[in-house]
């Protein structure tokens, strides 16, 4: 056989500092929007009607910020987890233009942090990714972390280099689309009476509705993204792994986690930041996720009267209703959780 096919990167391949092209161009259109819609069950009444999002001022109804983010993860694997273990968390994720039909994507990733693990057959891979426009707009800026397999364990690693992440994206760097205004925005279309200033800090909102990840649906999901990961295709390696089986893809837990939360969060319209996150234990097809979410905090837009946003902690568990355990601070997660995500979203006062 001849060499031209690529196995992707182990730990050992990675240098602190380079900067990482991504193929392949992606030209997104509403097919996309309509298979996320399929896959996801996703309802905000933004990315689902173009009247709608134009009475606010976008040009149409934007992709999902989810779905811009996903397509972006997936541009990266190749580079950077084709040879994963796991995808380990999130940090300083700002959501930039909206994404829109017709639009195309580019990726770039720099890798900011490397650390091998004590057990010398791993090692830790922090990269700052980025994805842009056709005009070369940011569409989404984020920082993740990944342990990624070494091809040979007693190759030498690189000194160690962790960065300092911060604990949130502050409100001020947060960005509004250019535009928006909430003047017109329909509370009775898009779902729910609440606007910003009904929630209270503290309060946490259980969204009730439960779904069930259906084996197909997360492979079609892992294939809209483009995202290549082993973990999640290959039947054969994955039957010798930890688990003994394929892993969701965590962004589609994230996703899911999101379409739930419209049950007492349809009107926080758009994602504005992603402070953080966790994949906090695998997930199997079969599995059936639940959602709550918590308001950590909340900050008006400077010179904003008809928007606010609001700092969300939503949390996964699977095959567990929230109404069956508390989060029990100081004790660790209940072995249901699967996700813990800590973001920033937008909506109208």
């Amino acid at each position: 056989m001849t060499g031209k096919t690529d196995p992707g990167r182990f730990f050992e391949d990675f240098r602190l500092g380079e900067s990482l092209a991504h193929a392949t161009p992606r030209t997104v259109s509403e097919a996309d929007a309509a298979l996320y819609l399929a896959l996801t069950g996703t309802r905000f009444a933004v990315n689902s009607a173009d009247p709608f999002a134009r009475a606010i001022g976008y040009a149409r109804a934007p992709l999902d910020d989810f779905l811009a983010f996903h397509i972006v993860f997936g541009k990266t694997v190749p580079d950077v987890s084709i040879n994963a273990v796991a995808n380990l968390g999130y940090a300083a994720g700002i959501f930039g233009a909206p994404l829109y039909p017709g639009d195309t994507v580019t990726a770039r990733s720099e890798v900011v942090g490397l650390r091998e693990n004590s057990n010398r057959q791993t090692g830790t891979v922090y990269v700052r990714s980025r994805g842009v426009n056709q005009r070369g707009e940011s569409i989404v800026d984020y920082i993740r972390w990944v342990m990624v397999r070494k091809r040979d364990p007693t190759a030498p690693a690189p000194a160690a280099s962790v960065p300092t992440l911060p604990e949130a994206v502050a409100p001020e760097a947060l960005t509004v689309p250019e535009g928006l205004d909430l003047a017109r925005y329909d509370r009775a279309l898009a779902g729910a009476a609440q606007g910003w200033d009904d929630y209270k800090v503290g309060e946490r909102i259980d969204h009730v509705d439960g779904v069930t990840i259906e084996e197909a649906e997360h492979a079609m999901a892992a294939r809209l993204y483009q995202n290549t990961a082993k973990v999640h295709f290959n039947r054969h390696s994955e039957a010798k792994g930890r688990f003994g089986r394929r892993l969701i893809y965590g962004g589609h837990v994230i996703s899911l986690a999101r379409a739930l939360s419209f049950n007492g969060l349809a009107n926080a319209f758009r994602i504005a930041a992603l402070n953080g996150g966790r994949h906090v234990g695998p997930c199997f097809a079969g599995d059936t996720i639940y959602a709550w979410s918590e308001v950590r905090d909340k900050a008006a837009i400077a010179g904003r009267g008809d928007l606010g946003t609001l700092r969300l902690r939503t949390v996964a568990a699977k095959d567990h209703a929230c109404a069956d355990f508390p989060d029990r601070a100081g004790e660790g997660y209940h072995e249901a959780v699967v996700l813990d995500l800590d973001y920033w979203a937008l909506m109208p006062r």
